[in-house]
C-alpha cells in the first residue's frame, strides 16, 4: 500500500465539492452547468442546448439520442477547478422521462443545487429528485433562474418551497425588478448590489452599499423599484428565516439565490457563496461502520455503469465515487464482491465525453474505470480489506412493458444487451413466476425509448415492447407468499435476485393485497 501523506489528504478533502444539479426540464440546467464550467475555464464557449440543430451541442449532453432531442439522458460528470476548490458536478437528466440512474447519481453527491424556473416554480420532476436528496439529509441550495423573464413573486416561490417540498428557505439575495424591469439583485449577505448594465445587459457591475436603503440603489434602479425592494426586504428581515448553517447542513433550510444563467447574471456570486457554504466530502456508511474521507486507505464504490460512451471502441465505463484515501493510477485494489485484486491502470476523469487519464484523485472525486464486464452497480473497491459500502437502493419503477425479440436467432445478442443495460440501470428486469415472460420496469417512458434504441444500434436486436397496465411495484418480505392472493389487478414476479415483487394496476389493488397479507412487508425499494 503506497504511503499517503495525511496532511495532504486532509487538505485535498477540504477543497473538494461534489454536487448534483436537480431540476425539471427546461429550467435552464444545461445553461447553468455550462456557465459554471465557463468560470472554471473548463470550456471557452458555452454552447447552449438551443443550438442542437447545428453541429454544436451542449457539452454535458453526449449520447446520440440526447443530441437528437436536446436533453440529458444519462448523468454526466464534469470536473474543474475554481478559487482553489476542485469541483465535481454530477449533471442529472432533467427530462420528465428520466431513469433510476438519476436517483442513484444523487447518492454520490454531497450536496445538491435545485434549479427552479421563476415563472413555473416547483415542478413534478423537481419534487421526485428533491425527495431523494431529503431522504439522504444532504444540503440543498436553490437557484431561481430566468429572472430576465416575467415570473412569480419571490415570496410566492418561497411559500411554494415550504408547502410543496416542506423545506424552509432563506434568500441570500433579492431581485430588483423582474423581466424587462430587472436591473439587478441585492446581495443580503455581503451588502452589495449586482447591476445589469447596457441595453443588452452584457456587463454586470458589482457595487458595495451600506444596506438596502443606500441612495446608490435608488439612483441606479429608480424610485419605484427601490421602494419595492425596501418594502420587501423589511418584511423579510422581520418575518423571514435567519441564515443557519447547521440547518442548511442537515437539509432543513435551503439558501436561495436569484439570477439568470443565460445572461450570466448572479451565477458567479452563487458559485462563490456555494463553495463557502457547501460541505466537503462526507463519511460513508459501510459494513465496518463509518468510513472517513481522511482515512489513508483507498476505498470507493461504483454508482453508475455506462456502456458505449465511445461507440467506435464499444467500451464500458464504471463510475466510481472515491470515499477515502488517495487514488493512484496503476494501484491494485480488492474488488470486494468478487474477492480478487484488480489493477486500475486506465482511470479517467471527465468533461462530458472528453476524458483525461488521471494520475491521482481524492475523496469526493468521480473517476471512470474501464470495465471489461466485471463491475456491477454498488460494487465496493478497497485497499487491503473487505469494506462493503451500504447497497444503493433500487427504486420502484412506475411503467412496465413485456419485451419480445422479433428475430429468435438473435437471442444471444438480446441476452447480452439486456444483461448489460440492466447492470447500467437503464431498466429493471422482472420474470414472471413461470419464467416464460420478461417484464421491464422503468421510472420514466424515455428509458423504454433509450432501451429500444440501444438494443437496435449497439446490439443489433429489434425488440417489441408491449405496455402493461401496472403502475406500482412493491418488494415483498414475508415468511410465506401465496401467489393466489395477487390475482386481482396485480401479478407476482421475481427480480434479478429472485426477490418476490408484486405489480399493481392501481392503489386500490395495492391496498387490497396489503389487507390480505397482514404479515408481509411491502417495500418501495428492494430489500
Amino acid at each position: 500500500m503506497s504511503k499517503v501523506d495525511t496532511g495532504e489528504l486532509a487538505k485535498e478533502v477540504e477543497r473538494r465539492r461534489t454536487f448534483a444539479i436537480i431540476s425539471h426540464p427546461d429550467a435552464g440546467k444545461t445553461t447553468l452547468t455550462e456557465k459554471l464550467l465557463l468560470y472554471g475555464g473548463a470550456i471557452r464557449l458555452a454552447g447552449t442546448v438551443k443550438a442542437r440543430k447545428a453541429s454544436k451541442h451542449a457539452t454535458s449532453d453526449w449520447m446520440e439520442i440526447e443530441k437528437q432531442r436536446g436533453i440529458s439522458v444519462t448523468s454526466s460528470v464534469m470536473q474543474f477547478d475554481y478559487l482553489g476548490h476542485r469541483i465535481n458536478i454530477l449533471d442529472t437528466p432533467g427530462h420528465q422521462d428520466f431513469s433510476e440512474d438519476t436517483y442513484r447519481t444523487l447518492t454520490a453527491a454531497d450536496s445538491a443545487v435545485m434549479l427552479i424556473d421563476v415563472a413555473k416554480g416547483v415542478e413534478a420532476q423537481t419534487i421526485k429528485l428533491f425527495q431523494v436528496c431529503r431522504q439522504r439529509g444532504i444540503p440543498i441550495f436553490t437557484f431561481i433562474n430566468k429572472l430576465d423573464r416575467e415570473g412569480r413573486s419571490p415570496f410566492e416561490l418561497m411559500e411554494e418551497l415550504e408547502q410543496v417540498l416542506g423545506i424552509r428557505s432563506v434568500p441570500m439575495n433579492w431581485p430588483i425588478g423582474m423581466g424587462r424591469e430587472l436591473c439587478g439583485v441585492y446581495d443580503r449577505m455581503n451588502d452589495q448590489v449586482e447591476l445589469f448594465q447596457g441595453n443588452d445587459h452584457s456587463t454586470i457591475e458589482v457595487r458595495k452599499v451600506g444596506d438596502y436603503n443606500d441612495p446608490i440603489i435608488r439612483e441606479m434602479a429608480g424610485e419605484y423599484l427601490h421602494d419595492q425592494l425596501r418594502e420587501e426586504l423589511e418584511l423579510l428581515d422581520v418575518a423571514g428565516d435567519p441564515f443557519d448553517l447547521d440547518k442548511v447542513s442537515r437539509g432543513e433550510l435551503t439558501p436561495v439565490f436569484f439570477g439568470s444563467a443565460v445572461n450570466n447574471f448572479g451565477v458567479q456570486t452563487f458559485l462563490e457563496s456555494f463553495l463557502k457554504l457547501a460541505p466537503k466530502p462526507a463519511p460513508r456508511q459501510s459494513t465496518e461502520g463509518e468510513v472517513l474521507p481522511t482515512e489513508p486507505r483507498f476505498t470507493g464504490y461504483v454508482f453508475k455503469i455506462q456502456a458505449n460512451m465511445n461507440p467506435a471502441h464499444r467500451d464500458r465505463i464504471a463510475f466510481l465515487r472515491i470515499c477515502s484515501g488517495r487514488f493512484d493510477r496503476g494501484m491494485s485494489v480488492k474488488h470486494v464482491r468478487v474477492g480478487k485484486d484488480i489493477k486500475l491502470s486506465q482511470p479517467q476523469q471527465f468533461l462530458a465525453q472528453d476524458r483525461d487519464i488521471v494520475e491521482s484523485a481524492y475523496p469526493g472525486d468521480i473517476i471512470g474505470l474501464f470495465d471489461p464486464g466485471i463491475f456491477r452497480i454498488g460494487d465496493s473497491l478497497a485497499q487491503g480489506g473487505g469494506v462493503v459500502f451500504n447497497e444503493l437502493p433500487t427504486f420502484s419503477p412506475e411503467l412496465f412493458a413485456k419485451v419480445t425479440v422479433k428475430n429468435a436467432l438473435k437471442h444471444k445478442q438480446y441476452q447480452k444487451g439486456i444483461d448489460q443495460l440492466t447492470e447500467e440501470g437503464t431498466v429493471q428486469v422482472f420474470r414472471t413466476a413461470s419464467f416464460d415472460e420478461t417484464i421491464l420496469g422503468v421510472v420514466g417512458q424515455l428509458q423504454f425509448e433509450v432501451f429500444e434504441y440501444r438494443m437496435r444500434v449497439e446490439y443489433g436486436v429489434e425488440i417489441q415492447l408491449h405496455r402493461m397496465p401496472y403502475q406500482f411495484a412493491r418488494w415483498l418480505v414475508a415468511d410465506k407468499i401465496d401467489p393466489a392472493k395477487f390475482r386481482i389487478n396485480s401479478t407476482l414476479v421475481k427480480d434479478k435476485k429472485d426477490n418476490y415483487v408484486a405489480l399493481f394496476e392501481n392503489e386500490y389493488a395495492m391496498r387490497t393485497a396489503i389487507d390480505k397479507n397482514p404479515d408481509a412487508q411491502f417495500l418501495e425499494t428492494a430489500p
